[in-house]
């Protein structure tokens, strides 16, 4: 800096001047400094986005979800008895009609009821075989009706000790499926009971007919309904020549109804008699209760939308809530069961995106701070949305839902969502 330039000017200028030279010389040091500093910033790694999900305790269910249809429990296929000439049925499917009264079909054999020797006998055999199982099932209902009451009775017994806490839950329910199975065998029972009446009816008319002549012979066979009920189906309606066999109408009680429920056989194992079952979208706005009967010891070879062959498990469930809640739901309706094959009310539980598996080792990826921390966990029960904790985690703990191949522990992350369920 040349002194000469600031001769005569006063001691102010001179300063001003002085550090105005002297912050010059630094700016260039400056600009690199800020140059370097952006090309830092620019390459330091960004936060990933994760979405995260909460740990903390609550209930779990492992359910099997699957599709399935109703059926009436009690049925029966009214057959010809004989051959001959049928006339025209005029009922037609949903139908009332009464045990006993309701003449379902009528029958102008036209000579075709003669009997000789070996026909009559074998008629006889029948009578006879008839009364036979006209009094096994008499025993067998008795026997039903007898289960039915102890059945009831110990469930009023065990639901006033649920009331005062004696009892737990499982042992309740385990009471409530023993009656609601007591009572269903008594209705089939009483069905069968029924039925056996009617075959016996039949068995007699047959014989009494084929030993009639001249004026005795008979006017044409009436067929009356076994069971009291509706008209399920009509499988003969115009008038035709049927012979002995032929299936003519269905009948049955569609408000005594099941869910017949296919289930993969890999699933069937799993499921016990007694599970609880929610049966959604049959058509009514609130799900049905219900409880599982059986699960039958055989499968079945199905081929699945996609050409595969399934093997599958018929569960038979029987419908809890009364007929006043589902008053339209018939027979073969589709249905949507969820069968709970466990549960738990209170467990420690996180969404099951959060975890990987590597090896044997079940991991996942916690928030710490604003890093992902990697921890190993042990898990339980799953039921595709929520999976059990057993170890690893604490109530509270914040896991990232679904990571990405960026997510590496100690990687930094910007949390986008909390709780996305």
């Amino acid at each position: 800096m040349n002194p000469s330039k600031f001769k005569g000017a006063g001691p102010a200028v001179v300063g001003k001047a002085t550090r105005k030279a002297s912050w010059s010389r630094y700016l260039p040091w400056l600009g690199a400094l800020i140059l370097v500093a952006l090309i830092v910033v620019g390459l330091w790694p960004k936060a990933q986005p994760v979405e995260l999900g909460t740990v903390a305790r609550g209930s779990l269910q492992v359910t099997v979800d699957e599709e399935g249809m109703t059926r009436v429990k009690n049925r029966y296929v009214v057959s010809s008895p004989m051959g001959g000439l049928l006339r025209r049925i005029d009922w037609k499917p949903g139908a009332v009609v009464e045990a006993g009264k309701t003449v379902l079909a009528v029958l102008d054999t036209r000579g075709a009821d003669l009997l000789d020797a070996r026909s009559q006998a074998q008629a006889e055999a029948q009578v006879h075989a008839a009364e036979a199982a006209l009094e096994q099932v008499s025993a067998q209902l008795q026997s039903a009706v007898a289960t039915a009451k102890l059945a009831y009775t110990d469930f009023e017994r065990t639901r006033q000790l649920m009331a005062a806490g004696s009892v737990s839950q499982q042992e309740y329910e385990a009471a409530e499926l023993r009656a609601i199975s007591a009572e269903q065998n008594s209705r089939a029972a009483q069905f069968a009971l029924n039925v056996t009446e009617f075959e016996l009816q039949q068995a007699r008319a047959l014989l009494l007919r084929g030993q009639a002549t001249g004026d005795e012979r008979p006017k044409p066979y009436v067929i009356t309904s076994p069971v009291s009920g509706r008209i399920l189906r009509v499988y003969q309606e115009s008038e035709r020549v049927v012979m002995a066999g032929t299936p003519l109408v269905e009948v049955g009680d569609p408000t005594d109804i099941e869910a017949r429920i296919e289930v993969l056989s890999r699933d069937a194992v799993a499921i016990q008699p007694g599970a609880r079952v929610e049966l959604q979208k049959w058509g009514g706005a609130l799900p049905l209760a219900g409880r599982v009967r059986v699960v039958e010891p055989a499968a079945f070879t199905k081929i699945s939308a996609l050409g595969v062959e399934e093997q599958r498990v018929n569960v038979i469930v029987d419908i809890i809530d009364s007929v006043d809640s589902r008053p339209t739901l018939g027979d073969a309706y589709r249905v949507e069961a969820r069968i709970v094959t466990w549960e738990n009310p209170d467990v420690l539980k996180a969404p099951a995106g959060a975890f990987f598996q590597r090896g044997d080792q079940w991991e996942t990826y916690v928030l710490d701070g604003r890093t992902a921390a990697l921890r190993n966990v042990r898990l339980g029960h799953s039921n595709g949305l929520e999976a059990e904790l057993l170890d690893g985690l604490k109530s509270g703990d914040r896991v990232i839902v679904y990571p990405g191949d960026r997510i590496v522990d100690g990687v930094r992350v910007a949390p986008m969502m909390v709780d996305p369920r």
